[in-house]
C-alpha cells in the first residue's frame, strides 16, 4: 500500500497520487466520493447526453433492409 499526505491547495484539500497508482492519462475527468471513512476516485462514467444527436445522424433508410439472417440459436432449457 502506498502512503501519501493530504495538503492544502487554495481552499481545497489535495492529495498527490503516487506514480505507481497514477492513471496513464491526465486529460480525463474523475469522480470522487466518500464511502464511510474512504475516499474513492475513479474515471468518470461517460454521459449519454449526446447519444440521441448521434442517432439523428443516421440516414432515414438506415437498416431498412433489416439485420439480415440473424436467427437465434436453440438453447437448452433451464
Amino acid at each position: 500500500m502506498a502512503l501519501t499526505r493530504i495538503f492544502k491547495n487554495g481552499n481545497s484539500q489535495a492529495v498527490r497520487i503516487p506514480a505507481e497508482l497514477a492513471y496513464d492519462r491526465t486529460d480525463m475527468d474523475v469522480e470522487i466520493e466518500r464511502v464511510g471513512d474512504e475516499i474513492r476516485i475513479h474515471p468518470a462514467r461517460r454521459r449519454l447526453d449526446g447519444v440521441m444527436a448521434s442517432f439523428a445522424r443516421f440516414s432515414d433508410d438506415f437498416m431498412a433492409a433489416g439485420r439480415g439472417d440473424n436467427r437465434e440459436s436453440e438453447r437448452d432449457e433451464l
